[in-house]
Order: C-alpha cells, then sequence, then structure tokens
C-alpha cells in the first residue's frame, strides 16, 4: 500500500513496515484529532483537561489522588498536579484532604465540571462518528484489536 508514500510525497521506499507503520499511526493522530481538539478549544480545555474530568466524572462523586489520576489518563502527562490547578481555578474541580490519609489529596469534579461535560457528551459523541463512521463495525473490531498489540508489544 503507498498511500502513505503518496500523501507525503515521499519518493523512496520506507526503511521497514515497523517506520511506515509508526508514521501511519503519527500522521493519521494528527489528522484525526484535530477536530476533538478545536471543540475542547471551544470549552476552554486541552485533550489532558478534558481527559482528567472524564476520569473524574467515573468516580461518582468520589475522589482521586494525583497519582490514581495518571495512571488512567489515555495520554500520560508529566505534571497532573499543574493540569488539575486550571480544572480548580476554573472550578470545575475540588481538591479536599482524605479523612483516612491526611497526606493525600482527593480530587473531585465540581457540578460546574459535570455540566461542562453533559453539554459536551453528544457533540463528541457525533464527532467520533464523523469521524470514523465511514469504517464497518468489523474494520473498528480490527483496528481496535491490532492497535492493542501494537501497545502490547511496549507494555
Amino acid at each position: 500500500m503507498a498511500a502513505l508514500k503518496s500523501e507525503l510525497k515521499q519518493t523512496r521506499d520506507f526503511e521497514s513496515r515497523e517506520q511506515e507503520a509508526m508514521l501511519n499511526l503519527q500522521r493519521t493522530t494528527a489528522r484525526l484529532s484535530s477536530p476533538f481538539t478545536e471543540m475542547m478549544k471551544e470549552q476552554g480545555l486541552s485533550s489532558p483537561l478534558y481527559n482528567i474530568l472524564r476520569i473524574l466524572r467515573g468516580q461518582r462523586g468520589g475522589g482521586l489522588s494525583c497519582t490514581e489520576i495518571s495512571e488512567r489518563m489515555v495520554t500520560p502527562h508529566p505534571d497532573v498536579t499543574r493540569l488539575i490547578d486550571r480544572l480548580e481555578k476554573s472550578e470545575l474541580v475540588l481538591r479536599e484532604r482524605s479523612t483516612t490519609d491526611r497526606r493525600v489529596v482527593l480530587t473531585s469534579i465540581t457540578g460546574v465540571g459535570m455540566a461542562l461535560l453533559e453539554r459536551m457528551d453528544a457533540p463528541m459523541l457525533a464527532l467520533h462518528r464523523q469521524t470514523l463512521g465511514h469504517m464497518s463495525r468489523q474494520d473498528l473490531e480490527d483496528l481496535n484489536r491490532l492497535l492493542v498489540i501494537a501497545r502490547s508489544g511496549n507494555s
């Protein structure tokens, strides 16, 4: 398949299939993530901030430590504390000391943060469908399976 080679206007062959696959992943990520980034930016969020809010919403009112949030992020971020600072300034999250271990600070989503995510849910789902809806169910299952296999070699 020479599609990527053609898109990049590359005259030479790739050094390896692994290189071609990696560049294909990077090219695809760049192209497909752009509308999501724009939607989040319209709401004053970045992808990591949005990810943290979704993680906290999944706690159903319970809080998580920075370490727990970091472990659950789709794309790891080196400074979760700074991201939480930004969310707290916007009143999207709340920090409280743990009642069982005073050294631990737990972060939870606020009503304002929940309302923001609820407003974004339907447009975000529509964007997912718009972005990948041209693929069959089987293609999506195959893609997900192959991506899991690709990640498993680097765990």
